[in-house]
């Protein structure tokens, strides 16, 4: 029996046409039936839960409601998606989710038709949605544009440009706002659904409609009249939902509406279906819902490895510590020893660890929502007055802040130490979390310090020594478990632009292997294996990657038969460029090099390791490019 077998309403499902002639019933048949094949499908493989969990319901009613994929449906960040992907056509496929060469855990335009926009970093929903709808309307076309976005991604300044920018333009254009933080007690709840119908019905819009036009139509007085009849209504609407602040940003509010009651999300967007003007439609729902363990730990079963679909229990993880575990500990060290330092993320404290420093030190954490750009500058006011602010963010969340980093930070020498988790590839993730591009963003910019360290021990040391420089400094490590190496007791302020040399004899080096983080692990084993050999190898750590050990680089490239630089990196701007710029800037006759690094192309998602070995980051990489700079048989 296959596993659709068991879903009898779901396996006649194959894109959202099939569900325009399901009852009630079926709908929410439907629902539970694809809420029990996510749990069937993700328990041996994990993958992102509670918040695909959460939007069921929703999901089916908009696909019932309208008309993907020549209605635009666009899900922000993308994270509850899966749902979407299974009722597009995409049900078969859904077992190879976040698998090398299976589906992508976000939408993607080139996966589907039904993915309107590619997402991955939040909030921009409602920017590309008024973009379509503009486009649309440009075209003389008719259709709608529906934007889904969570209460979290409404933290950050996109979603209020995109809405701004939406009501002055008055187009038609549908936000679902996903609030999944605020419950509704059960009386509340039928009363803002009750009234949603009642406010969103044919009804009440002509009538609302007619009556401004009759207040309008009184001589002299008529205006003033429909002004106040307005502002009476915004404070009714408003004793009975939060919805005024969109009021005022020029959208019909609606809501809230209970999201997991597939009866009244279904008659909010037929009516909706029908305006032609920005409307917001609050709806509620609950992460995790239908899976208790999700429920009681939404945060836990964000993204959740393999788990047991019975009570949720995950196989406990052994080996080495992670890097951010590792990062969470030194700094939480380094903070209690020196009361100035305070740490900052963006709406990410267990992601990037500091969950454990905000219980340790509760009035020296901020977590500022998912706003980046807000948290390099608010990093950056700290700093001014005296702080040693840590921002703690995700490589790839940080191109989102560059532009603070520039002008908040560095323009000005303010001690702000970034600390960049997830650099380099992170695997199921794919080309939206990839950090490949930091070392090439960051190391243009004047007065910044690039620290790359290469196991958790040099992560330790570069943390301390980030903290003690009297400016800004960046520290990148990837995601993962480390490499068991021993942790000193207690970590160090390495010199500063100085690398070190880990194996073979820097005065006579044959080839000689540069690298830049966590690779390491990965050209030692390379230089071992020749090495072994008889063939000379040396292997040298940047350690920096601003400013650049330049005697190292000199003096090796002037005794080496050739180099090899290796990077988790894009080669364009990357470490292996800051070497041959070295060498091209000290006028020096540069030996063969051999770059390894990121392609100039966007790698897609598989394991890290799968990753590593087809852009040729492995072992077995680094060997063949030494082995290519030796003289031939």
């Amino acid at each position: 029996m296959s596993a659709i077998a068991k879903y009898p309403i779901l396996e006649r499902v194959d894109g959202p046409a099939d569900l325009k002639g399901l009852s009630r019933d079926e709908l929410e048949g439907l629902a539970r039936e694809v809420r029990a094949y996510i749990l069937e499908t993700l328990s041996p493989v994990g993958g992102h839960l509670a918040s695909s969990l959460g939007v069921v319901e929703l999901t089916v009613a908009l696909h019932r409601v309208f008309d993907s994929p020549e209605d635009r449906v666009i899900w922000d960040v993308g994270h509850q998606s899966y749902p979407h992907k299974i009722l597009t056509g995409r049900r078969g496929a859904f077992p190879s989710i976040r698998q090398k060469g299976g589906l992508s855990g976000f939408p993607k335009r080139s996966e589907s038709p039904h993915d309107a926009f590619g997402v991955g970093h939040s909030s921009t929903s409602i920017s590309a949605g008024l973009g379509m709808a503009a486009g649309r309307d440009l075209a003389g076309e008719e259709r709608k544009v529906v934007c889904v976005i969570g209460d979290g991604s409404m933290t950050a300044g996109l979603a209020f440009e995109g809405l701004n920018h939406a009501g002055h333009l008055d187009r038609d254009l549908v936000v679902v706002l996903n609030d999944n933080e605020m419950s509704i007690s059960p009386n509340v709840g039928a009363l803002s659904s009750y009234l949603s119908r009642i406010l969103t019905g044919d009804l009440y819009s002509r009538f609302r409609r007619d009556a401004e036009e009759f207040l309008r139509s009184i001589p002299r007085a008529g205006g003033a009249m429909a002004r106040l009849a307005k502002r009476v209504e915004e404070h009714v609407k408003g004793f009975f939902s939060p919805g005024m602040l969109f009021e005022e940003l020029g959208f019909t509010y609606v809501g809230p509406i209970d999201g997991h009651n597939i009866g009244h999300l279904v008659s909010a967007f037929e009516n909706v279906r029908k305006f032609r003007k920005p409307v917001l439609v609050h709806v509620v729902t609950r992460k995790g819902k239908g899976f208790r363990p999700a429920e009681d730990q939404p945060s836990a079963f964000h993204g959740v490895g393999p788990f047991n679909p019975d009570d949720g229990t995950r196989t406990a993880r052994g080996g080495p510590p992670s890097y951010t575990a590792v990062f969470r500990d030194t700094l939480i060290r380094l903070a209690e020893q020196d009361p100035r330092v305070v740490a900052i993320t963006a709406a990410m404290p267990e992601g990037t660890g500091l969950d454990r420093f905000a219980a340790r030190f509760p009035d020296r954490f901020f977590d500022v929502g998912i706003a980046e750009q807000h948290a390099v500058t608010f990093a950056a006011g700290l700093a001014a007055e005296g702080w040693k602010p840590v921002v703690a963010v995700y490589s790839t969340f940080l191109q989102r802040g560059f532009d603070q980093v520039v002008h908040d930070v560095a323009l000005q020498h303010l001690p702000v130490v970034f600390a960049l988790d997830r650099a380099g590839l992170v695997g199921a993730d794919g080309p939206t979390h990839h950090g490949a591009f930091d070392l090439s963003y960051l190391r243009q910019v004047p007065d910044l310090v690039v620290l790359a360290p290469s196991d958790e021990d040099e992560l330790q040391h570069a943390l301390a020594t980030a903290l003690a420089l009297d400016g800004p400094a960046a520290v990148r490590y990837p995601r993962g478990a480390g490499t068991g190496c021993e942790l000193s007791k207690t970590p160090q302020v390495l010199p500063l632009g100085r690398g070190r040399i880990v194996a073979g004899d820097p005065d006579d080096p044959g080839v000689a292997v540069l690298c830049a983080g966590t690779v390491l692990a990965a050209a030692r084993e390379a230089v071992d294996r020749v090495s072994a050999e008889g063939t000379q190898a040396c292997l040298f750590d940047a350690r920096y990657v601003k400013p650049l050990d330049r005697d190292a680089v000199v003096r090796l490239a002037r005794r080496a038969r050739g180099l090899v630089t290796v990077e988790e990196n894009a080669l364009a701007g990357g470490f292996g460029s800051a070497v041959l710029e070295c060498l091209a800037d000290e006028g020096r006759p540069v030996p063969p090099v051999r770059r390894l690094g990121l392609p100039d192309r966007f790698v897609e998602h598989g394991t890290q390791a799968e990753l590593r070995r087809d852009v040729g980051l492995d072992a077995g990489a680094v060997e063949r490019a030494i082995r290519s700079l030796l003289p031939g048989p």
